[in-house]
């Protein structure tokens, strides 16, 4: 059998690329994937598969006849807060993949936000007409009871991925082959912020100014650590320039790398889902800022403290001190907790056996 995997893959973000790597654990021997992607050349060089360009009709058209199901894989791709047009690209691909009579998979997706009637009238055809469908949030498995869709509800498939050790990191910044933990100083807080018109100069400021009182206080080293380089990464240096020998930006491409590095962090302040996914999956102590109301339903999931960014303290002071606090008195997820997760991220892959080999 051979599915297309579908997702906003190839497009340099650390949860996405996450997503594919998990989706690609997860799936059953008997499947020969075939990825769409908005790097088809990067894709196929890391993980050895054919891969398509996601936006090329033609090609799409090309993926789509020679394969047997078609995999929705993962996150928030039907939601028209951040595109309008988000929703028709994975909808419309799905409505023809079923009209061409393939298998149809809604993988671990978080559905919404859907502000427009038209794209959620879309939403609702296009899951209603799927072989199967997971969920990974309460919200997204409500609108589906709503809709009287049956779907499967399960933690974030991301909890589920093998990390892998960082040992040494090729970077600009640190000599080739250089061991990453003995390089950078002990203990490490991780911080990854993406732009975001919340994230105004002024909140970045104030985070800024936080944090550098935070490491002077904990001694601790701030590794920062861009999801999405073309919208991260700028961030990153500017936070950086404050914190010049006390911090590393670190660009990690391949998800089970960007997974593992959390093993060497004490404690992870994150705005990005998967950054704070990851950072609990491996023990860390995590504190949110929030942008999305995914990132809202996880710190109640997980009584995770931390803050929407629309309600960022004023003063950094605020800020610097409830870190420290959490830094010095914050428990991470108990090893039960986390199995727990990870346990139940795996019925993700219950769903693609019974989807796709009946």
């Amino acid at each position: 059998m051979r599915a297309l995997l579908s997702g906003y893959y190839g497009k340099g973000n650390g949860g996405d690329e996450a997503l594919l790597a998990t989706l690609l654990q997860m799936l059953p021997s008997n499947v020969t994937p075939v990825v769409l992607s908005g790097n088809p050349e990067e894709t196929h060089n890391r993980y050895g598969l054919e891969a398509y360009e996601r936006m090329a009709f033609p090609s799409l058209i090309k993926a789509l006849r020679s394969c047997d199901a078609l995999i929705w894989g993962g996150g928030s791709l039907i939601q028209d807060a951040t595109s309008a047009i988000s929703p028709f690209y994975y909808g419309g691909m799905m409505s023809v993949a079923q009209k061409m009579g393939l298998k149809t998979v809604a993988w671990a997706q978080g559905i919404g936000p859907l502000h427009r009637r038209v794209t959620r009238w879309l939403a609702r055809q296009t899951f209603a007409g799927c072989t199967r469908v997971s969920v990974r949030d309460r919200a997204s498995a409500s609108l589906l009871s709503d809709w009287q869709i049956p779907h499967i509800l399960a933690p974030d498939p991301v909890w589920a991925l093998q990390s892998k050790p960082v040992e040494t990191y090729h970077g600009t910044s640190l000599q080739h082959g250089t061991s990453l933990q003995k390089d950078l100083s002990a203990p490490r807080v991780a911080v990854t912020l993406r732009s975001h018109p919340q994230l105004t100069p002024t909140r970045l400021s104030h985070l800024t100014r936080a944090l550098v009182d935070f490491q002077k206080a904990t001694q601790t080293f701030i590794v920062l650590l861009p999801f999405q380089k073309a919208q991260d990464l700028s961030i990153a240096q500017a936070m950086q320039s404050s914190l010049k020998d006390v911090s590393q930006i670190l660009c990690l491409e391949e998800p089970q790398l960007l997974k593992g590095v959390f093993r060497g962090i004490e404690m992870a302040i994150g705005m990005r889902l998967h950054s704070l996914i990851m950072a609990a999956s491996e023990g860390c102590r995590c504190f949110a800022l929030s942008y999305d109301p995914k990132v809202n339903l996880l710190m109640e999931d997980l009584d995770m403290p931390g803050w929407h960014l629309a309600n960022l303290p004023d003063d950094p002071n605020i800020i610097s001190k409830t870190w420290i606090e959490h830094y010095a008195n914050g428990d991470p997820l108990s090893s039960e907790k986390i199995q727990f997760l990870v346990d139940g991220a795996l019925i993700h892959r219950e769903v693609l056996h019974q989807a796709l080999n009946h």
